[in-house]
């Protein structure tokens, strides 16, 4: 089972004008499934923090390699506020010449 390697980065506003604005016209939906499980708009450090840590308990379940770098999708069990650990996609992004994986998105996987 891979595991994603090397430092990881989301910026804030990741979470906050994305994954957790109910506004957005793409986000609202993932926003309105994240704080099902308690995170919240109000506290974005906790699913910063979590995202962080998702890669560490999870396997990558995708890989593509291009000319600006490899996309990496991991799989399974998020770690959120109310305890009931839905499964998740996280998608990483490794920019060639860059040591940080950087988020790209995450959303529910109904697979799991």
């Amino acid at each position: 089972m891979a595991r994603l390697s090397g430092g990881r980065l989301i910026s804030e506003a990741k979470v906050t004008d994305y994954l957790l604005n109910p506004a957005h016209a793409v986000g609202r939906s993932k926003a309105a499934f994240f704080e099902r499980f308690g995170f919240s708009v109000d506290r974005p450090v906790e699913l910063l923090e979590a995202l962080l840590a998702h890669p560490e308990a999870n396997a990558v379940v995708d890989v593509a390699e291009s000319a600006y770098g490899i996309k990496s999708v991991v799989q399974c069990r998020l770690d959120t506020p109310d305890g009931r650990n839905p499964c998740v996609r996280s998608v990483w992004f490794l920019e060639t010449g860059s040591r940080l994986q950087r988020l790209v998105t995450a959303y529910p996987f109904q697979g799991g």
